[in-house]
């Protein structure tokens, strides 16, 4: 059975935003501190506040899209918001400025992210959420390997400074849009197929999906931020230029995983696959508190993008099939609020442990409560088929 055009269209649309985005973000940092004088402390404040500013709106955003029973409009405002936003970054003469830019910019993230896995659940068959979801992650991720790559070539082909590229990178945000408004549909009818069990009246905040929630907080608080995976590259002895190649390698494993995991979790089931994944999760973690050498530690960090395609479709499809569908605006906002608030503690967590203890306590608290949530989703009864 094959997903819905719209999937695909959503997906297409992922990935020109990514690339988009790729465009800019890898060099932000750069452009801050070398281009308008900015500090590091600038750097914290302005991804702090764009993140914590679309964890919030996603959960507003699911709860509107489930009232108004209209999920595109949602998408449409969240991505052209993002779209317009980001070039812009370009002719920012102060970091205040790109402090606005990337707030709008995370606003429309916000408004976006909830309504649209909505709508993918939406005109998805029930048998195939986890193919649907992995065709869109992969094509995201195919976004994130693109994106690097036209900056190098717009730096170091043709000769443009960064302004430039900040500014070109609207030529696929404009993409994006004509995309959605041409090619995405709203699903005509709710999906059949699916017979929910404990799910009551309280809507997404059924029993199962409470459990789900604090399994993925518990697990996510281990999950700390790429960044410290990149560092304990450095640290084997990878230099910078390979760490950058290696960033676009890893995303290109998990474009590839993504579709396969999602396609099989279609057939193995999903609560199988997450605990799969998570523990896959856990034994990276616990390589990398090793001490092995640079090869080695290469091919640990390239098997880790293997752990996205176990478990990014796959959450995402669940949650689908935890709650009713009149829901799953609201569901989809919970998940992504639970996941994004958890995060800043969980890098917190993990650079305090390093910091104190060294490297191989913080990798082992990681692969601890990987381990620890797995034993939670156990707890989530799986949903069936009528």
């Amino acid at each position: 059975m094959r997903v819905s055009s719209t999937v695909i269209a959503l997906g297409v649309v992922s990935l020109l935003t990514d690339l988009s985005s790729e465009m800019i973000y890898p060099l932000l940092p750069v452009f801050l501190t070398s281009v308008l004088n900015a500090g590091a402390f600038s750097i914290g404040v302005i991804e702090a506040v764009a993140e914590m500013t679309a964890s919030l709106l996603k959960v507003f955003s699911g709860y509107l899209a489930d009232r108004s029973k209209r999920r595109k409009p949602l998408v449409v405002v969240g991505y052209t918001l993002s779209s317009l936003m980001r070039p812009l970054i370009g002719i920012a003469s102060t970091w205040l400025q790109v402090l606005s830019f990337r707030f709008v910019d995370r606003i429309g993230k916000g408004i976006r992210t909830s309504p649209r896995d909505a709508l993918i659940a939406d005109v998805t068959k029930a048998e195939v959420t986890g193919r649907a979801f992995g065709v869109h992650r992969a094509m995201d991720h195919a976004g994130a390997v693109l994106g690097p790559l036209v900056a190098v070539l717009l730096l170091e082909g043709m000769g443009l400074d960064l302004r430039n590229v900040f500014i070109m990178a609207a030529i696929p945000g404009a993409m994006v849009i004509l995309t959605l408004i041409f090619f995405v549909r709203e699903a005509n009818t709710a999906p059949e197929g699916v017979e929910m069990k404990g799910q009551g009246a309280a809507g997404p905040l059924n029993r199962d999906f409470l459990v789900f929630l604090a399994g993925v907080g518990l697990f996510t608080l281990g999950n700390s931020s790429d960044a410290f995976l990149l560092l304990r590259l450095h640290g084997a002895g990878v230099e910078a230029s390979g760490i950058a190649l290696l960033w676009s390698a890893l995303h290109l494993v998990k474009m590839l995983c993504s579709y396969i995991g999602g396609r099989a979790s279609d057939r193995v089931g999903k609560k199988r696959m997450l605990i799969t994944g998570w523990l896959y999760y856990a034994m990276v973690y616990l390589l990398m508190a090793l001490p092995v050498d640079k090869t080695q530690m290469v091919l640990v960090f390239l098997s880790y993008g293997v752990y996205f395609g176990l478990t990014e479709p796959v959450e995402r499809a669940w949650v689908s099939q935890i709650v009713p569908p009149e829901a799953r605006g609201r569901a989809y906002g919970l998940y992504h609020a639970t996941v994004g608030f958890c995060l800043l503690p969980a890098s917190l967590l993990f650079g305090y442990i390093w910091q104190r203890w060294g490297y191989e306590y913080a990798f082992l608290t990681g692969a601890a409560l990987a381990v620890l949530g797995s034993g939670v989703i156990l707890m989530v009864r799986e949903w069936r088929s009528t």
